[in-house]
């Protein structure tokens, strides 16, 4: 990723959206308190994101990107919005009432969390990205205080709705590209 947003800074690649799962990994922002690992025999990657400590694991989908915020309005707060907002619309297919809250970034269903956001702004480049929990195993969490939060207010779409989603990849990523677009 940061081979890619150097070269998105230079003008020698072009910007990316990519969405993925990873295998149990917790990751550590620049945020982040060693307090905030329950779990000592855990191991945590540290990554130069912005945020605490969160989880990824298979049945949670991630969405990263590095985005040139050079060639739309250089506002991180209307960046974060937009990913929200995708988030939201995301949500709203499956009729999920979910809502952002002004003191914690990320998607809220009924206090607790289901989607997360962690990015990094270097000149005007976005990257990293924002996680939303589809059917993850939630019990991991339990290992960490994810965001500095407490670790059972988490919650996933089979969680809220007991659905199994499939073949939902593409909704996500025409959503997230078309809101950046509009940047």
């Amino acid at each position: 990723m940061n081979k890619r947003v150097e070269e998105v800074k230079l003008g020698k690649n072009n910007e990316l959206i990519w969405l993925l799962e990873h295998p149990t990994t917790y990751s550590a922002g620049v945020s982040f308190n060693k307090k905030d690992i329950i779990n000592k025999n855990i191991k945590v990657i540290k990554t130069n994101r912005g945020g605490k400590i969160t989880l990824h694991n298979k049945g949670q989908k991630i969405i990263y990107f590095v985005i040139n915020l050079n060639n739309r309005k250089k506002d991180i707060r209307k960046f974060i919005s937009t990913l929200e907002n995708s988030i939201l619309q995301f949500l709203n297919i499956y009729k999920i009432k979910a809502k952002r809250d002004k003191k914690n970034i990320g998607i809220w269903v009924k206090e607790k969390k289901i989607a997360a956001i962690g990015l990094r702004v270097s000149r005007w480049i976005a990257f990293h990205g924002c996680s939303i929990n589809i059917n993850n195993n939630l019990k991991q969490y339990l290992n960490i205080v994810p965001c500095g939060l407490n670790n059972e207010l988490v919650t996933s779409i089979y969680n809220e709705k007991k659905i199994k989603l499939q073949n939902y990849e593409k909704k996500i990523a025409n959503i997230f590209v078309k809101n950046i677009d509009k940047i």
